[in-house]
């Protein structure tokens, strides 16, 4: 069993399709079936059910899935300790991030790269479960992310401050003058939401039930920017985290009291894995940057 060809099963089990797959590992697909054949014939056992020109695993693929992918880690993270150890700034450091904690992040990363310019970062969006679903598989190193409580699951997370829910308005809009406002009092108001696949969506009908309160949701929508835009035509209010109005300038964070209003930005990282001497070193530098959110949010 070669870890060569444990990478091509676990792309070929991402993917579902042996051609997609070779593409995205810069080999033939002629390449990828001999070498996923021979990983089969040495189990014993089928790892994929072949239907037509897609793939999909058999009860042992996806039993065996979660061992691939542990022993590819874990032969990663030896390779990022032993360059550790021989003190060499180069290597790849793989980062997720919610939208909300882009503004610092960008902030950190334009001083690390700064001093480490041979590292290679590779920086991905997406929605709490998404991040923390790639971070299970250990396709992360670490992700930026809102939270009010310890993630469950094989994780670990350090605090980076704490902050505020806050009604996002244009300036022009009624309440563009306040600079709080409770929470009973979003009754009123047009809003348009993060869809739920978002943890503040979550954490806010979570919120909304134990309050006893209905809002008036014109209009979910699943991207944060798009969300940010729309808000900005001044006709409508939207409910995030402070933080996400950086690209803004004519957006206002209001304040939302109530019981249960704070979250806090946190770093996670997987349970058990090497952390690498990059990571360590941004994470260092985040810490720096997230005193100035202390007292902004």
């Amino acid at each position: 069993m070669e870890l060569r060809q444990l990478k091509y099963f676990i792309k070929a089990a991402e993917l579902q399709n042996f051609t997609e797959a070779s593409n995205g590992l810069f080999i033939t697909q002629s390449t990828l079936s001999q070498q996923i054949k021979q990983l089969e014939d040495e189990l014993g056992i089928p790892l994929f059910d072949r239907i037509a020109k897609r793939v999909r695993l058999t009860e042992a693929g996806k039993t065996f899935l979660p061992f691939a992918i542990k022993t590819v880690k874990d032969a990663e993270d030896g390779k990022s300790m032993l360059k550790d150890l021989m003190n060499l700034d180069i290597g790849t450091l793989t980062i997720g991030v919610t939208y909300g904690l882009t503004d610092l992040l960008t902030k950190a990363i334009l001083d690390f790269s700064s001093s480490y310019p041979n590292i290679h970062l590779q920086i991905g969006f997406g929605t709490t479960q998404d991040l923390l679903s790639k971070l299970e598989q250990g396709r992360l190193d670490l992700m930026l992310s809102f939270s009010q409580e310890e993630k469950a699951g094989s994780y670990n997370t350090e605090s980076l401050f704490s902050s505020c829910l806050a009604l996002i308005v244009h300036q022009s809009h009624p309440v563009g003058l306040r600079k709080q406002i409770n929470i009973k009092q979003l009754e009123s108001l047009p809003l348009l939401l993060p869809s739920s696949g978002y943890s503040i969506r979550n954490y806010l009908d979570g919120l909304l039930d134990k309050h006893d309160l209905s809002l008036d949701i014109k209009m979910e929508v699943n991207d944060i920017n798009a969300l940010l835009q729309l808000v900005n035509s001044g006709r409508w209010a939207t409910i995030l985290m402070g933080s996400s109005i950086f690209n803004y300038p004519s957006l206002k964070a209001i304040k939302i009291t109530g019981e249960g209003m704070n979250r806090l930005a946190t770093v996670t990282w997987p349970t058990g894995s090497y952390r690498k001497k990059a990571a360590r070193l941004l994470m260092e530098i985040l810490k720096d940057h997230a005193t100035d959110y202390h007292v902004n949010n």
